[in-house]
């Protein structure tokens, strides 16, 4: 069964080495540093009760205080300040809501931010200062796009397969390489760039990144991050084809511990106040065609975002538990302790039954 357990630390180390070329992609970095990040988070989390009783040993590293000043939007920077400052800063703040997304994208960009540095420092070396370019080169070093795409002044993806081809920061053919070079050595970009506007210029792209991951992973990850730390079989999304119904068959963010012989699933979903009705009746439905199906199927449903407190009650009316993304790891335990027997964790039986109505035909009075 695919569940992640396996590879649980695969690639959540960030890289040390001082040759770049060993870190892979800035993508992959990114990828990497918010991997590390979420379980600094949920620790935090559990010592600090939720951030609601935050003290000095709880942040003794730069990743620690980073998290934290960024989860209250500070502007101090984590690498010059004591433990002490961080939790003044805190308490100053105290009214201000901690957010998970930007508490973990702070220490991601600040890593990226150094990559991207030591990639145009490298770059600048290779090609004396942005004057000389090698098809050869590119071809090796098919990281270096974002920056050589920036120098060569193309904006876009579209822009850049129209101009050399299909070409990744993962690959470049030696076709597409060459007319790169060719761009870059016609248009000499060390004649309208330096070494600072360059940087200055891949902060979209570095932007773009982040929002990518938070968009695509974050959330998930930290509902996965929890279930493995507390040894809790699943699949994700992605990794089964349905969990039947009652009325029709499509997947939830995670069943456990497979479709086969469900047992509980989870939900993931963060909301704005806009859209928070809209996501509620959606989620509700599923909740209600799943259990309708499955009599003592566990329904628990991770939140994130600016829900109404009617609305969360609303969905609590058919949903086991539903719970704050950084209250997660309670939820892995509350899950453990139904896989093992306990069935007061259950609370809500829905019985949803379609049958074709039986109607008596009428007699023919002729």
């Amino acid at each position: 069964m695919a569940n992640g357990q396996d590879d649980k630390h695969d690639d959540s180390a960030i890289p040390e080495s001082s040759d770049v070329s060993d870190m892979g992609t800035l993508y992959n970095l990114a990828r990497k540093a918010m991997k590390a990040s979420i379980p600094i988070y949920l620790e935090l989390a559990r010592k600090s009760r939720a951030f609601s009783a935050v003290e000095s040993g709880h942040v003794q590293t730069i990743e620690e205080k980073s998290l934290l000043l960024g989860g209250i939007g500070s502007s101090l920077d984590p690498t010059f300040v004591s433990p002490q400052e961080v939790v003044n800063e805190w308490e100053r703040m105290r009214a201000v809501p901690f957010e998970i997304e930007p508490a973990i994208t702070r220490g991601v960009y600040l890593r990226l931010r150094t990559m991207a540095e030591q990639l145009v420092d490298e770059l600048e070396r290779t090609t004396q200062g942005f004057q000389v370019f090698d098809a050869l080169y590119i071809v090796q070093h098919p990281y270096m796009l974002p920056i050589l795409q920036r120098l060569a002044g193309i904006s876009s993806k579209a822009d850049l397969k129209k101009r050399i081809g299909n070409a990744s920061d993962a690959v470049i053919s030696a076709v597409a390489a060459r007319k790169l070079a060719d761009i870059l050595q016609q248009r000499q970009p060390s004649r309208s760039i330096n070494h600072a506007q360059l940087l200055q210029g891949i902060e979209p792209t570095l932007e773009g990144i982040v929002r990518d991951l938070v968009g695509r992973v974050l959330l998930e990850d930290i509902v996965t991050n929890a279930l493995d730390e507390a040894g809790i079989p699943y699949k994700r999304e992605s990794e089964y084809s349905h969990l039947e119904g009652a009325i029709y068959s499509f997947r939830a963010g995670y069943v456990i511990p497979d479709e086969k012989h469900p047992k509980a699933f989870i939900e993931v979903r963060k909301s704005s106040s806009r859209h928070a009705s809209l996501y509620a009746k959606d989620k509700l439905f599923s909740a209600i065609n799943w259990k309708g199906k499955t009599k003592d199927l566990l329904a628990i449903l991770v939140v994130d975002g600016p829900w109404t407190a009617e609305t969360l009650r609303v969905l609590a009316t058919v949903y086991e538990y539903v719970i704050p993304l950084h209250a997660v790891a309670e939820m892995a335990q509350i899950v453990a302790a139904y896989l093992r027997g306990d069935k007061t964790k259950l609370k809500w039986l829905v019985t949803f039954v379609v049958e074709p109505a039986q109607i008596a035909p009428e007699e023919d009075t002729i």
